[in-house]
């Protein structure tokens, strides 16, 4: 992977090399790491990190984690380990498939898991392999989530970004292993249908779900001219670095 680029995240705080051909992560990732409550010594694993965007604006926004990330590309889990020297985060990287995982993983359990897996079910698949590797469902939904779980300690926390129309298949999933469900609809203007949620889950917690009111990442109702119009919520979480903050209910 030698045709690079350097992207900046959280309005220049972090550059990170991504490939001008291959996939590239953007506002999913940093979202996905702004819904993370992990507090300064917790332990997170990333599943299928890519170029480690998440784990690295995580780790920017909560210091003192112990950060690691399992990537089947082993191009891009160098990548992300690269990213990870260049930005001063320490950054632990397996290179392994998530349905078959890595024994050193399998040992391990984590205070949160957190996930932006493949969108799309079906279709065309991306000329370049990266691109398409991060973008179609091969390996299902619910493996994406029962290895999620599985890796979490008891109480630990799963917060997973995915489109809108997959909300049955994750709740499917998390039926009876884990509760204090928070759903966060993703609206990319106020009175449009939702394109993405966020969900964050405690494993064995039997607290009930919760639907939250919409992110709205733009204020204006249409696009009105060129460049960024982010609403106020939207470039906090994306130029500025701040967390998405839940107001969690008491787990129980």
């Amino acid at each position: 992977m030698s045709d690079l680029r350097e992207d900046g995240f959280l309005g220049g705080r972090l550059t990170i090399l991504q490939p001008v051909h291959g996939y590239r992560s953007g506002a999913d990732a940093v979202m996905l790491a702004a819904a993370c409550p992990a507090k300064p010594g917790d332990s997170v694993l990333e599943l299928g990190c890519g170029a480690g965007v998440a784990s690295l604006c995580l780790g920017w926004r909560v210091p003192l984690l112990h950060l690691s990330g399992l990537e089947q590309q082993a191009n891009y889990a160098n990548l992300a380990l690269r990213n990870a020297r260049a930005n001063g985060i320490g950054l632990h990287v397996v290179t392994g498939d998530l349905s078959r995982m890595p024994s050193e993983l399998r040992q391990e359990s984590y205070d949160h898991v957190i996930a932006n897996p493949p969108y799309f079910r079906a279709g065309t698949e991306a000329s370049d392999a990266g691109r398409s590797a991060a973008r179609q469902e091969v390996t299902p939904l619910e493996v994406w989530i029962d290895a999620g779980l599985r890796r979490l300690r008891p109480r630990g926390g799963l917060t997973v970004i995915q489109r809108a129309d997959r909300l049955e298949t994750l709740l499917t999933a998390l039926h009876g292993r884990a509760g204090a469900i928070a759903i966060l609809p993703i609206a990319a203007r106020a009175g449009h249908d939702a394109g993405r949620i966020i969900l964050t889950a405690r494993k064995e917690s039997r607290t009930p779900l919760r639907l939250l009111a919409p992110f709205i990442m733009h204020d204006a109702s249409r696009h009105l001219r060129d460049g960024e119009d982010f609403s106020a919520a939207a470039s906090a979480v994306l130029r500025e670095g701040k967390a998405i903050l839940w107001d969690d209910a008491k787990d129980s």
